[in-house]
């Protein structure tokens, strides 16, 4: 089956695709905010250039859509149309991210990611994890 679209509509519609500030990623953000934490976004100077930075606590969290890092989940399903040009490219996306998850745990970074299928339990675990983490610095 071919692609319901000509390649100048499919490629306008690719490039609207947004790699930060995605609508999983905004609802992370206020959950954090809301519970009272600070971070950084998108820290260039960290492997991956991370969603969410948290120095304070040496922890990182990227907000990972399912298809584009290959949850395994039902949203991870390869197109049928392009297959050899999804397989490679979602392939280099998993390769990508466990170099840069090598990297910053090297660097001494925790990573915790959330998954867009699990949003709502990603961020109560992340909450759970961050509070822990105040209480560590605050009792020394």
């Amino acid at each position: 089956m071919g692609d319901t679209f000509d390649a100048t509509t499919r490629s306008r519609i690719m490039a609207l695709i947004k790699s930060k500030n995605t609508s999983p990623e905004i609802k992370v953000r206020r959950a954090i905010h809301a519970a009272g934490f600070r971070y950084q976004l998108h820290r260039k100077d960290l492997p991956g250039t991370p969603d969410l930075v948290f120095p304070r606590f040496r922890l990182i969290v990227f907000v990972h859509g399912c298809f584009w890092h290959w949850h395994g989940c039902k949203r991870s399903r390869m197109p049928s149309t392009n297959h050899d040009y999804w397989t490679a490219k979602i392939e280099r996306n998993v390769k990508r991210d466990a170099v840069d998850r090598t990297r910053l745990d090297e660097l001494g970074w925790q990573v915790h990611v959330v998954w867009e299928c699990q949003l709502d339990v990603g961020i109560h675990d992340l909450l759970g994890e961050l509070a822990g983490k105040r209480i560590d610095l605050d009792n020394p």
